[in-house]
Parts: structure tokens; C-alpha cells; sequence
């Protein structure tokens, strides 16, 4: 044995100690079927199997190998051939576990005074909560070996139970919480619930059925384990906001009934926990409207996951009552119309639209960030989305117009401004010529040069005196120039208006009770 472990941690000769480990644990699961068999058959119940050989020797395995596999397949290279048998060989070790080799395992980290090394134990249980993320979010074994990829999520799944005992034991309690430990275990959790693998929905219906016939919904189950750790933390649950309120809210998002009627109460946890601490829940109100926004693009989300979040938590609070039961209404009522909008602009960008349903589904989402919930990022981030719809369809015009609510938010300071995906770090008023620059093209492009004409003053007046820049002033007051001569010299037909409504429940959310020009 000390000699595989030593082989082992200096990944020397892998193959050959993982042939000779799967060796040893396929000959430990032959004599675990053979007693089980002879008990059946000569009645005997007296010996369990938790006190025959077998168990004693997977105790001197766990004991002696478990850490040191764990470090190499952390360690692995994952391109190569040995992985796989390492894999399963961890997970042929993880079940054969039983309560007694875990309760074992944890007096490893005692000292000779039977004290409990917190550092030892909180390196090991980081190791095990890296690897087991690494298994469920790297696909370890091909993708038509469904029945290993469910041994494994189940194997995982028990062994979480477990590995999770030391956290409330050893690093929750009595002054020793360790908030990095804690979300590792979250994280990990969360990503086990949302693997691909084990989104059954995905799956015939024969296999579904299947699975859930051998295993059970094991998001279920995880979710169920998720909840009782998060009840848990008590005091220390504002640690985890808002970090966790986007994983979380990942994991009501699972298209599973049960789950979102355990799960979507963590809300309303994290809203009061903020309340009590910090006087107000705004961190997880910025952060839900963030990750909202995301996820429902990526096509998480539907109806019944919106009347499920509304009712759910409209009734925690109702039957709590708070002393910020106010607020919370308001906020639980505003995400509920966010949801709408936001399963309506999916619903319409997915479809067969046509190109006027996207515009206005998207003018209606924008106008809901700025008017009702004041988020001016995400405003400015539906603004560029529907200059993108215009561009196309080369309604240059209504693109400069788009442009220009943007440009209407920023001033001619020296502010810097972050870089995004458009911009790069810049003074405010750099972002803001760029825009007016961008602008006046578009509203050449669109003959609106009326329009033109009082940015093009404005730029003007900023290159004579503030900038001193006479070259740009020049060719400024040269565009000016132009637009006033082609308002002046070109023929342009007439624009012409329709006022349209939409009235009646038919019509979607974006478009009903609505007056538009067409």
C-alpha cells in the first residue's frame, strides 16, 4: 500500500497503479457479492457486512490511498488515456464507503491529543470539492456512457452527503466559520444540480424513466441538501450575498416543479438576512434583475417558473410580515413583470417574428429598465440591441434616434467611464462625441439631416472652446454645412403615419393597450 501511495503522489507509473488499485477494488466488490449471496442463501443476518473483511480493508484503503487519489486526479492530465480508470477507480473507492469509514477517515486529521487539525481537514475537503466540480462540469467518459456518468452523479451525490458533516461540525460553530469552504461547497453543489447530465427533461422518455426508476431526481435530492446546509448558516447567510444569489437562482430555474417550490423561499431568506443586516435588500435586488436577465436568454425560464416566483414569495411575505413588507411586495411584483417582458423578448427573438414584433418587444423591455426599476445599465444594454434590429433593416434614422438615448445620459465631462464590450476606458465626454460622431452618420445615412444639424452645433462648440481643435472644428462645420445645403438642394417623399392599437388579451404583453405610429 505504501508503495502505490507513493507512486501515486508523484504521478510515477499511473497506469500501472491504477490497474493494480482497480485490482484491488474489483476483487473487494467479488467478495462483498459473494457474502451477501451465502447470507441469502443460508439465512444467516447475524454478520452484516459492515463488520467482515471486506469493510476492514476498505477502512486500510481509505485510510491509506483515498487523499492520495484524490491529488492525482486533481493532478491529472486530462487528455490522458489513464484518466478514466482513475476516475473510476475514485468512485469504486467513494462506494464501497460506508458511515464507519468516513467517521474513520475524519480521525485522520486528530492530533495525538485527539484535537481536530482544521487546516489538514479544510485542505482535503477543498481538494475532494474541486475534483467532484471538475468530474461534473468536464466530461470525464464519453457521452453515450450514461450508466457511468449516473453511477458516478449518484456515487457523488451520497459522498456529498457525507463530506458535508464536517462543515457544520468543524467550520460553523463556535467562532470557526470559514466562508471560503462554505462556497466551495455551494458552488460545487450548485453545479452538480445544473449539469447537463442530469437534466432529465432532455431525455426519451424511456430512459427518463429509467433513471428515475434506479436513482430518483437526484436534482431533487441535491437541492433538498442545498436547502438544509443554507438553514444551517444562520448568522453567517449575509457571507453569501450576493455572491450566491445567481447560483441559487440558477438552480430555481430547473425546469422540476418540486425543486422550484423548495428552492425559490432562499429568495425571500436572502431578502430578510439583507434587511436585518445592511437595512435594506438591495445588493439582492441588483443581483436578481442581473442574473434574471442572463439566464432567461439562455433559454432558463418559463411561465409557470413566473407565477411559481410570484406566488411563492408573495406569500412569504404576506404571512410574515415584515417590517419592510412594503418594499418587498413592490420588488416581488416588479421581478414578476421583468419575467414577463423578459420570456416575451426570448419568445419573439426565438420565433418567427417578424422584424416590427422584436422592435417593439425590445423598446418595452428598455422602457422597463429605466421607468419602473431605474437600471440604467441594463437600459443602456436594450438600447444597443435595438439599434442592432434597425441597422439591418437600414432604418439608419430610427438607429440614430436609438443612439442618441444613450448619448442623452452623458455629459461633456472629464469622467472616466469604464470600457465595456463597445467602448474602451475613455473621459465621458470621448464616449460622448463617439456617439454624436456615430449619430450624424446615421442621420445622413437616413436623409434626416434636420436632426443632424444641432449636434453637429454642439460638437462645434466643444472643438472651439474647449478642445481648441481646429482641425475637427473645420471638418465639423463642413458636415453642418453639407446637411443645411442637401435640406436645402434634395428631394426627399414624404413620411407617412399610422396610429395603431392593440387592445384585448390576444395580443402579447409588448403590444397590448398600446398606441404606435406605423
Amino acid at each position: 500500500m505504501w508503495h502505490l501511495q507513493d507512486h501515486m503522489s508523484h504521478q510515477q507509473e499511473l497506469r500501472l497503479c491504477s490497474d493494480l488499485l482497480g485490482e484491488i477494488l474489483t476483487f473487494l466488490y467479488q467478495e462483498k457479492d459473494q457474502r451477501q449471496q451465502s447470507q441469502n442463501l443460508n439465512g444467516i443476518s447475524a454478520l452484516s457486512f459492515s463488520d467482515n473483511s471486506v469493510t476492514q480493508e476498505a477502512d486500510i484503503l481509505v485510510i491509506g490511498i483515498l487523499e492520495t487519489l484524490i491529488r492525482s486526479v486533481r493532478d491529472i492530465d486530462r487528455t490522458s488515456t489513464v484518466v478514466g480508470p482513475m476516475v473510476a477507480n475514485l468512485v469504486a473507492l467513494l462506494r464501497l464507503m460506508e458511515e464507519r469509514h468516513y467517521l474513520h477517515l475524519w480521525k485522520k486529521f486528530d492530533d495525538r491529543c485527539q484535537i481536530r487539525d482544521r487546516k489538514k481537514l479544510k485542505d482535503f475537503l477543498l481538494q475532494v470539492f474541486l475534483v467532484f466540480r471538475d468530474l461534473v462540469k468536464q466530461d470525464v467518459f464519453p457521452r453515450d456512457w450514461v450508466v457511468m456518468k449516473m453511477v458516478t452523479n449518484h456515487v457523488a451525490l451520497c459522498a456529498l452527503q457525507e463530506f458535508s458533516q464536517p462543515l457544520t461540525v468543524d467550520f460553523l460553530e463556535n467562532g470557526s466559520f470559514d466562508a471560503q469552504l462554505w462556497s466551495n461547497y455551494f458552488t460545487l453543489a450548485v453545479a452538480f444540480l445544473t449539469q447537463p447530465s442530469l437534466q432529465l427533461e432532455t431525455f426519451l422518455e424511456s430512459k427518463r424513466d429509467k433513471i428515475l426508476e434506479k436513482y430518483g431526481d437526484m436534482r431533487v435530492l441535491m437541492g433538498f441538501q442545498i436547502l438544509s446546509m443554507w438553514d444551517k448558516l444562520g448568522e453567517h447567510k449575509v457571507c453569501f450575498i450576493p455572491a450566491m444569489v445567481g447560483p441559487f437562482l440558477e438552480v430555481t430555474l430547473v425546469p422540476e416543479t418540486e425543486l422550484r417550490k423548495a428552492t425559490l423561499p432562499i429568495f425571500f431568506d436572502m431578502m430578510e438576512c439583507e434587511q436585518k443586516t445592511r437595512g435594506n435588500f438591495k445588493q439582492v435586488e441588483s443581483e436578481l434583475i442581473d442574473k434574471l436577465d442572463i439566464l432567461v436568454s439562455e433559454n432558463k425560464g418559463d411561465d409557470e417558473y413566473r407565477q411559481l416566483f410570484n406566488t411563492i414569495l408573495l406569500e412569504k411575505v404576506r404571512s410574515n410580515d415584515p417590517v419592510w413588507r412594503k418594499n418587498g411586495i413592490a420588488f416581488i411584483n416588479s421581478i414578476t413583470r421583468l419575467l414577463e417582458r423578459l420570456l416575451d423578448y426570448r419568445n419573439v427573438m426565438e420565433g418567427e417574428e417578424n422584424r416590427d414584433k422584436r422592435m417593439s418587444c425590445t423598446v418595452n423591455l428598455l422602457n422597463f429598465y429605466k421607468n419602473e426599476i431605474n437600471r440604467k445599465d441594463m437600459y443602456i444594454r436594450y438600447i444597443y440591441k435595438l439599434c442592432d434590429l434597425h441597422l439591418p433593416a437600414e432604418n439608419y434614422t430610427e438607429a440614430a434616434f436609438t443612439l442618441k438615448l444613450h448619448a442623452d445620459l452623458l455629459s461633456w465631462s472629464n469622467c472616466s467611464l469604464p470600457g465595456d464590450q463597445r467602448y474602451r476606458e475613455q473621459p465621458e465626454w470621448q464616449r460622448k462625441e463617439a456617439l454624436y460622431l456615430k449619430i450624424i452618420e446615421y442621420f445622413d445615412k437616413g436623409k434626416c439631416w434636420e436632426e443632424g444639424t444641432p449636434l453637429c452645433k454642439e460638437l462645434a462648440e466643444l472643438y472651439e472652446k474647449k478642445l481648441f481643435d481646429y482641425a475637427r472644428l473645420s471638418s465639423i462645420l463642413k458636415t453642418q454645412a453639407k446637411f443645411l445645403d442637401n435640406i436645402l438642394s434634395q428631394l426627399r417623399p414624404e413620411p407617412e403615419y399610422f396610429r395603431v392599437g392593440f387592445y384585448g388579451i390576444g395580443f402579447p404583453l409588448f403590444l397590448r393597450v398600446k398606441l404606435r405610429l406605423a
